[in-house]
């Protein structure tokens, strides 16, 4: 009588599982989407590093955007432009114009500028760093410098002064957004390299109280709005905020008046140039601890 029963369990099980087995079948052919076998082209001629920095998730994603015509080849950064032509002429559009973005630190506090209060010891990371009081810079709002941006960067665009500053490649940057990730500071962000006027600092203190904690701080002044066009500049929460939306490219005498050149003008797209007033730093050694 058992056998009679598991035989007639198997058969049952075996049957069930052959309609399943069948209605997916005819379910995946009912439903199938048809690919453009395109997007395998085109995923296959883009670079594969899934970067992100065309602001999509990866290159498939892009490929889809591309055959779909939503986007543009040239927004591929990592891309060479042979491969931006390639691709271009592959789906018979024409490249556009896309402008260059690239990381900017918001950050001159260096370790011969800025003070660091205590020494931190532990594991070499900003984000560790971050969480043991603060990391020990006297700014609370500074770069540590403990190479997390750095060891994020898939580009090798981060190298680092010998103050523990990050210095952007503008050359390899491809604005993946790695180091925007991984500052735990939130000292990066992404800008077109139009953005020539830059306010170089993300300290919240006003007046001598920043500039005792690093002396290239903005000190929240105001000199920079009352020099700027009327709506350019703008203070919030003791930083000035540049309106790029209005036309700043002839308005490099904002910085002028600056008295520790925490609002700068990038020329060349890597150098950063300070007003007339500034202090100049001399110092090349780290301050003392403390």
């Amino acid at each position: 009588m058992d056998y009679i029963i598991i035989t007639k369990a198997v058969i049952f099980m075996l049957a069930l599982g052959g309609f399943l087995a069948f209605a997916i079948v005819l379910a995946n052919r009912k439903l199938a989407v048809e690919e453009d076998p395109r997007i395998d082209e085109i995923e296959g001629i883009l670079p594969g590093t899934n970067c992100g920095a065309c602001g999509q998730p990866g290159c498939r994603a892009f490929a889809e955007t591309l055959v779909a015509g939503s986007t543009n080849p040239a927004q591929c950064t990592v891309s060479s432009d042979a491969i931006k032509n390639q691709v271009a002429q592959h789906l018979g559009v024409q490249l556009s114009q896309v402008e260059k973005r690239v990381a900017r630190l918001a950050c001159g506090g260096g370790s011969h500028v800025a003070r660091q209060r205590t020494r931190y010891v532990g594991m070499e990371s900003c984000r560790a760093a971050s969480l043991v009081a603060g990391g020990g810079k006297g700014c609370a709002w500074g770069c540590l410098g403990l190479e997390d941006c750095g060891v994020a960067c898939t580009f090798d665009a981060i190298s680092f002064s010998p103050h523990g500053l990050p210095i952007v490649d503008i050359d390899k940057c491809t604005a993946c957004g790695d180091c925007v990730i991984a500052c735990p500071q939130q000292l990066f962000s992404l800008q077109p390299v139009s953005h020539q006027l830059w306010v170089n600092c993300k300290s919240l203190e006003v007046g001598d109280v920043a500039e005792a904690e690093c002396e290239v701080a903005c000190t929240a002044c105001g000199r920079c709005v009352a020099d700027a066009a009327s709506g350019l500049v703008v203070m919030r929460d003791n930083l000035p905020v540049v309106n790029y939306s209005l036309n700043h490219f002839a308005q490099r005498p904002i910085i002028d008046r600056c008295p520790t050149g925490a609002i700068t003008w990038i020329v060349d797209g890597d150098k950063f140039e300070t007003g007339h007033e500034a202090k100049r730093v001399i110092r090349q050694s780290a301050l003392p601890i403390g």
